[in-house]
């Protein structure tokens, strides 16, 4: 059991104390990355046009089966973002504007 101090309130230990998962001061944890974003939107158009090339077999311009080579060239390009944005997270140094106005107030 918990020990009390003279007015009777439990005292805090260590297992009362809650984890933080996350610092507030870092401005890093409400960033939003349109790599994610666009990333996902390329590579979803580039597979729906590489499945539309078997269904469409009269789409060709000068000879090329344009659906094929530019749902080609989206998947891939797509995948580059996603992957890029998986390797390099987006970071911001310093303390978020919260943090610098309550370190003002104190």
């Amino acid at each position: 059991m918990a020990g009390r101090d003279e007015r009777g309130a439990r005292r805090v230990t260590d297992e009362d104390v809650a984890t933080a998962f996350h610092d507030e001061a870092d401005a890093s944890s409400s960033l939003f990355d349109l790599r994610y974003l666009i990333g996902g939107l390329f590579t979803v158009y580039g597979v729906i046009l590489i499945i539309a090339n078997f269904f469409v077999s009269n789409a060709k311009a000068g000879g090329i089966m344009i659906n094929l080579w530019l749902g080609l060239g989206m998947l891939i390009l797509g995948v580059l973002f996603l992957v890029w944005a998986r390797a390099r997270p987006l970071r911001v140094e310093g303390k978020s504007a919260l943090a610098k106005a309550e370190d003002a107030e104190a």
